[in-house]
């Protein structure tokens, strides 16, 4: 049974719930301050908490964008999405302050637990999330156990390298998938402001830049796949279940042989996903 109080820290917006026999029961957010200090955004969470009615001592799961480690210290892997965090120790801040039993893992990993145990990946042994938005994030599940690393790196496929890419990536690497396929690169390519307006707009440029985003994903779960050999892929994220992405995926990922060609399915819980996970155990 998954109960308890939950935080979703991401690049655009920051979340609370709380979750009562697997559901969601009250939900607050607000915008997330990107240029905020460890210490700002500490405060961030702790404001919905209190509009929650939490005071600590009770089940508290914190997920967040970027890398959190097995000690607990959390930092970006991309410095662009989040600039103050700085590898602080965020378990220990939330154990310190709020005591009881603490979880804090990344935000791609917490939506590939509750996909792979509640929605999308039920019934597959070896299954991957991934989420299209503002950046590129994920997790793989195998045989039911998310895989996961000391330095917490595991899991960030938006930092692999595609042949779609050319820009230097907020990772500081060269080629990235993120760097072709996020949301931030389908608005720079389509020359709008906003991935959404890339979306609406009937623009070759904004087309030319939406259909290099689902190559660039199909190839990255073309990729995936002969790594794990992954019987399913959810697709989540704004941009991942925009209207007419993932049939674009899809095309694209039926131009490779047939044994990379994995089924693809729309992640299942939405916005309730990282929230939920942040509360599971990871095996």
């Amino acid at each position: 049974m998954i109960e308890g109080f939950a935080v979703d820290l991401g690049g655009t917006k920051t979340a609370a719930a709380r979750i009562v026999d697997g559901r969601v029961e009250d939900r607050v957010q607000t915008p997330t301050d990107r240029n905020a200090s460890f210490d700002g955004q500490m405060e961030s969470i702790a404001m919905l908490l209190r509009q929650l009615g939490y005071h600590g001592n009770g089940r508290l799961g914190v997920a967040v964008a970027g890398r959190v480690d097995s000690d607990g210290c959390w930092q970006a892997v991309n410095p662009n999405t989040l600039t103050g965090i700085d590898g602080k120790p965020l378990r220990g801040w939330m154990q310190e302050r709020y005591g009881g039993i603490i979880t804090v893992r990344n935000d791609a990993a917490a939506a590939t637990l509750a996909e792979a145990r509640l929605g999308a990946g039920i019934g597959a042994d070896h299954f991957a999330y991934l989420t299209v938005s503002t950046g590129i994030g994920g997790g793989i599940s195998l045989n039911g156990r998310l895989l996961e690393s000391r330095n917490g790196l595991a899991g960030h496929v938006g930092f692999v390298s595609s042949p779609y890419a050319v820009r230097r990536c907020g990772s500081g690497r060269i080629g990235t998938v993120e760097s072709v396929a996020s949301g931030h690169a389908i608005a720079l390519a389509g020359e709008v402001r906003t991935a959404r307006e890339a979306f609406e707009a009937d623009t070759p440029q904004a087309k030319a830049a939406i259909n290099r985003s689902a190559a660039a994903i199909a190839r990255l779960c073309a990729d995936l796949t002969s790594l794990f050999g992954l019987d399913r892929i959810a697709i989540g994220g704004s941009i991942g279940l925009a209207e007419g992405y993932l049939p674009q995926v899809e095309h694209h990922l039926r131009k490779e042989p047939q044994l990379f060609q994995v089924n693809l399915t729309p992640a299942m819980l939405g916005h309730d996903s990282v929230l939920l996970g942040a509360l599971m155990t990871a095996d």
